[in-house]
């Protein structure tokens, strides 16, 4: 809220967010190999106040929601992305859901995320939050929702999936990130995949 406050209205083209759903996320039993160790003592899963949404709205001209079926307090959208995570059979949800602000029709997305399952099991990413996505996820969502040149923001910048993404497609992204931890790891993540990338 203080780095919303700080931007006048629609400063940013696009915000895509991934806010704490409220599901108990902080306490689940299944925290990924690399995740800390105190994982499931967390208290984090707090879903956001209606006022974040209309601060939300007023910073960014469009608006991708991951999790708002469990938020509550959008307006209604034709636009809902669906990612099918193609995870198989087990307790874990088959798809998410986002919403989103853009006039067009619901859209899905076949990207392959469980555990140590993943699209790209050559190039398999480090998981380092317990609801981490894959920057593949984030890149389709640029390619599709997004225009070179335009501002990003994301609000919970959690494992920097994000941020890895908008180097790859040279977009301009300001984020944040409260947690000590998950910032300094997301930043260090970063950095091995800038690092290499440069000596590719």
């Amino acid at each position: 809220m203080e780095l919303m406050a700080r931007y006048e209205d629609n400063h940013f083209d696009l915000a895509i967010v991934d806010p704490p759903y409220g599901i108990g996320a902080d306490v689940a039993k299944n925290g990924s190999k690399g995740q800390r160790d105190y994982y499931n003592t967390e208290t984090w899963d707090v879903k956001p106040d209606k006022e974040y949404f209309t601060e939300l709205q007023r910073v960014s001209k469009n608006q991708i929601i991951w999790g708002a079926n469990h938020l509550g307090y959008m307006p209604s959208s034709s636009c809902w992305i669906v990612w099918n995570k193609e995870n198989g059979n087990n307790s874990y949800a088959d798809c998410e859901l986002a919403y989103a602000s853009f006039k067009t029709a619901v859209r899905k997305v076949d990207i392959r995320w469980h555990g140590m399952l993943q699209h790209d099991m050559k190039n398999k990413e480090v998981r380092i939050h317990p609801t981490q996505k894959p920057v593949k996820l984030y890149e389709w969502l640029l390619m599709n929702y997004a225009e070179k040149g335009q501002k990003i923001l994301d609000t919970h910048l959690g494992s920097g999936s994000i941020a890895m993404a908008c180097h790859n497609l040279k977009y301009d992204l300001t984020a944040c990130e409260l947690d000590t931890e998950y910032y300094n790891a997301a930043m260090k993540r970063l950095d091995q995949h800038t690092a290499q990338l440069r000596l590719i």
